[in-house]
C-alpha cells in the first residue's frame, strides 16, 4: 500500500507540474502549429533545391567542367578581382570604341591596355587566347573572338553585346 501511495503521490506531482505546460500549448498552439508546418515547408523546399542541383550537375557533368581549374590561383593576392577586370574592360572598350579625334599613340596605347585586360581576364577564367602571338586583322579577329567567349561567359562588354551598333563619326 506505501508504493501504491508512493507512486499516487508522483502523479500528482506531475499533473501539478504539467498544468502550465498544458496551459501554454493550448494558448499558443497556433503558433506552434504554424513554425511546425512553416519549418517542414523550408526542409521540404531546401531539399528540393538540393535535387535539382544534383540533377543539374548530373546533366551538365560539372564536375567534369571543373575537373582541371586550379582554385588556388584565385587565393593569390596579386591577382586582380574579376568584377575590377570586367569594370576596367567595359571603360577601356568604351574609350577604344568611341575615342575619335584622338592622336594615335594615346589610341595605340589604349589598345594595348585593353588587350593586357582581355588576357588577364582570359587567365582568371581559363579561357584560351593568342592576342599576345597575333598582329594586324589577325589581332583584330582574335580581339572580336575573345570578346565574344568573354561575354558568353557572363562578362558584359561593349563591344560584344548582341544588337550592338558600332557609330563612326
Amino acid at each position: 500500500m506505501g508504493v501504491g501511495r508512493a507512486l499516487m503521490l508522483a502523479l500528482a506531482f506531475l499533473a501539478v507540474a504539467s498544468v502550465p505546460a498544458a496551459l501554454a500549448l493550448l494558448f499558443c498552439y497556433d503558433e506552434i502549429l504554424d513554425r511546425v508546418v512553416c519549418g517542414w515547408s523550408e526542409w521540404r523546399e531546401r531539399s528540393r533545391e538540393r535535387r535539382t542541383i544534383a540533377r543539374l550537375d548530373r546533366a551538365v557533368e560539372a564536375d567534369a567542367l571543373t575537373r582541371d581549374i586550379d582554385l588556388s590561383d584565385f587565393d593569390r593576392t596579386d591577382r586582380r578581382p574579376l568584377e575590377q577586370l570586367a569594370a576596367d574592360l567595359r571603360r577601356l572598350g568604351g574609350q577604344r570604341l568611341g575615342g575619335t579625334g584622338r592622336p594615335m599613340v594615346w589610341h595605340s596605347a589604349l589598345v594595348l591596355a585593353y588587350d593586357d585586360r582581355l588576357r588577364l581576364a582570359c587567365r582568371a577564367l581559363g579561357i584560351t587566347e593568342h592576342l599576345a602571338e597575333l598582329d594586324g586583322v589577325d589581332q583584330e579577329i582574335e580581339r572580336v573572338r575573345v570578346e565574344g567567349v568573354l561575354h558568353a561567359a557572363g562578362l558584359a562588354l561593349p563591344a560584344a553585346r548582341a544588337g550592338h551598333r558600332q557609330w563612326h563619326r
